[in-house]
């Protein structure tokens, strides 16, 4: 079961509407004044029969735009719509003080949201024009994990009750623990993982036989995160053993470890969830950027936001 909606998920709902000939609006946070419970770049898709996806206030205004979407999406015209401080709506108020600019833009033509679409299927950035101002969604966060034991069981089990995309691996006498974790057949090679720079790599091996022979070959795998578990002796003894090895030093530099936002985690529950916590904070960082109009401060004024 999903927990919450993602930029791209946004995509597909409004792809959808549109096969089954809904009208509907984007409505995208362009800026804001003071605090804001949402970033720059933030979207909800509203149809006009209600249904709608995403927030951009946590609840406070939703209803209200809700409504000025639904209007949108009738009228065909993109307007933006300040809410809060410097409002020309009296009574909307953002419990923080702050105001927020929306821009409501009627949904696209399919084409151009299969064209975004694709673009996130082949792990790229997509770039869909609303209005005069692109929007672009980075590729879903993937992990690749490999490992045995309890450790990549419960990750790999988090990260598929977050919803997040996992490939894990596992020595084949070790499946029967998950019948989901694709076997590793031989100690001295990977199988044929595809990594991209929107991919995690997490090593979970506490028998390091087989992480001697895979860990520099998991290095080679294209991805913004390489981590380990183990502690901080463990992390000195494998970075000594890779370098006597001869793995080039930009290589072994990308090796984190004790990995997880938690110190000392010590069950499994509890280590997989620190994992995860730092791998989806590091993609976070990463995305932040894309998910931010190219050209927004992050702030604006009311004198540039017009009244709908």
């Amino acid at each position: 079961m999903q927990i919450a909606p993602r930029p791209f998920d946004l995509l597909h709902f409004a792809h959808e509407a549109l096969r089954n000939g809904l009208a509907g609006a984007f409505v995208t946070l362009v800026g804001y004044e003071g605090a804001a419970s949402r970033g720059v770049g933030s979207q909800m898709v509203v149809l006009t029969d209600g249904r709608h996806l995403g927030s951009l206030s946590a609840g406070c205004v939703e209803r209200a735009v809700i409504d000025e979407a639904r209007a949108v999406a009738r009228s065909g015209e993109t307007r933006t719509v300040r809410y809060g401080a410097g409002s020309p709506y009296l009574d909307l108020r953002l419990p923080c003080g702050g105001g927020i600019d929306l821009q409501f833009t009627p949904l696209p033509a399919p084409e151009r949201i299969e064209a975004a679409l694709a673009q996130l299927e082949a792990r790229t950035t997509a770039t869909l024009l609303l209005g005069e101002r692109p929007c672009r969604y980075p590729p879903p966060l993937r992990i690749v994990a490999l490992g045995h034991g309890e450790d990549l069981v419960a990750l790999t089990r988090t990260a598929r009750g977050l919803d997040l995309a996992i490939e894990a691996y596992a020595p084949a006498d070790d499946l029967h623990r998950d019948d989901t974790i694709h076997p590793l057949l031989h100690r001295n090679s990977l199988p044929r993982v595809a990594g991209d720079p929107w991919t995690a790599v997490v090593l979970a091996f506490h028998d390091r036989d087989w992480e001697e022979h895979l860990l520099a070959q998991a290095l080679e795998i294209e991805a913004f995160y390489h981590g380990a578990v183990g502690s901080r002796r463990t992390q000195r003894a494998r970075v000594a053993a890779l370098r006597e090895a001869g793995v080039d030093r930009d290589r072994v530099d990308r090796l984190r470890g004790p990995i997880g936002l938690i110190p000392g985690a010590r069950d499994a529950a509890t280590l997989a969830l620190s994992i995860v916590a730092e791998v989806v904070q590091e993609y976070h960082l990463r995305a932040r950027p894309i998910l931010a109009h190219p050209s927004g401060t992050g702030t604006s004024s009311a004198s540039e936001s017009a009244g709908a």
